[in-house]
């Protein structure tokens, strides 16, 4: 069985009206949702980045049922893990629960608001390790003194600890970040449909921990008008991590999507409104082993609709088609 997922996409929509997505979504039938944490949209046409721990704090208030996660937080840069640890501490105990820490060695798009340069990804990858090791200690109580590679922390200690600290993900896009979330995670994260992922994820220490993907997609009655606002908000999604997560700004984005044309975009994001296309874009996630996919809705004024018509068409056909 395949849970479909929900994405608060934080460079597409302002803070409250994200939280009205997810109860909606909630109320919808959605199995779980996942949260963007970015400082800067991908490009100009998305228009919004709001701070993603206010929403997930409002969202945990405003609903009762559907799982929280970051999807995901960079723990190295742009804040320190002993924040992160406290901030997802609270944010379990405001969902009584329902929270769950994804992690990922972040993007130079968000990062560098801090100063300090971009560090390379083999840097990126210890700075990483090194934060859950931090977190997770946090979360076992206590004080905790650290001297480390890259962070310090000096007599730091959770006030208020859930019963059952959030399970924490880890993004991964090749063989090295595969290792890491094989021996740290406790589930992994993909946004792209590579068995070969999970498989690697396996061999690490992985088997059986749940795996989490994440696809865009785009509806709408008119499907020239889905294709026309997944290319101008979402063609920089084909350029793959290894850019993605170099570029500096979303000006930089522009200039490195410039030639991408709308059909590019329409042949790898299923547009309009045909179930059936949908559920072809589902598929490879699902034979490649995620047994939880979230979907971004592709444009915040489109949620409300989307969200109509994934109730009443979407959600049924996925489960017909997965479980």
């Amino acid at each position: 069985m395949v849970r479909i997922g929900y994405t608060m996409m934080t460079e597409q929509a302002g803070p409250r009206e994200l939280v009205d997505h997810v109860v909606r979504a909630e109320q919808a039938g959605y199995d779980f949702s996942v949260t963007s944490d970015h400082y800067f949209p991908w490009l100009r046409s998305q228009g919004h980045s709001p701070y993603a721990w206010s929403v997930l704090g409002a969202a945990a208030q405003a609903t009762s049922r559907i799982p929280l996660m970051t999807y995901v937080t960079c723990p190295t840069v742009r804040y320190h893990p002993a924040v992160v640890a406290q901030k997802a501490a609270t944010l379990q105990l405001l969902s009584e629960g329902r929270f769950r820490l994804g992690l990922g060695a972040g993007e130079n798009l968000n990062e560098h608001v801090v100063g300090g340069g971009w560090p390379s990804v083999d840097v990126r990858h210890e700075m990483l390790e090194e934060a859950v090791e931090i977190i997770r200690a946090l979360f076992a109580g206590g004080h905790v003194n650290h001297r480390g590679t890259h962070f310090d922390v000096e007599s730091a200690r959770l006030w208020d600890l859930p019963d059952e600290p959030p399970p924490i993900g880890i993004a991964v896009s090749g063989e090295q970040s595969c290792a890491l979330a094989g021996r740290l995670a406790d589930l992994v994260i993909a946004t792209e449909p590579k068995a070969g992922l999970l498989e690697s994820f396996d061999r690490h220490g992985g088997e059986g921990k749940p795996r989490v993907g994440q696809l865009p997609v785009c509806y709408d009655p008119d499907r020239d008008t889905a294709i026309k606002r997944a290319h101008s908000q979402f063609r920089w999604f084909g350029s793959g991590w290894k850019v993605n997560s170099e570029l500096p700004h979303p000006d930089a984005f522009e200039a490195a999507t410039q030639f991408v044309t709308p059909d590019d975009v329409a042949a790898s994001i299923p547009c309009g409104d045909d179930p059936e296309d949908f559920v072809e874009a589902v598929r490879p996630y699902a034979e490649a082993g995620f047994g939880e996919i979230a979907l971004v809705q592709i444009g915040g004024e489109s949620q409300p609709a989307y969200l109509d018509w994934a109730e009443k068409t979407l959600l049924p056909a996925l489960r017909d088609a997965f479980g």
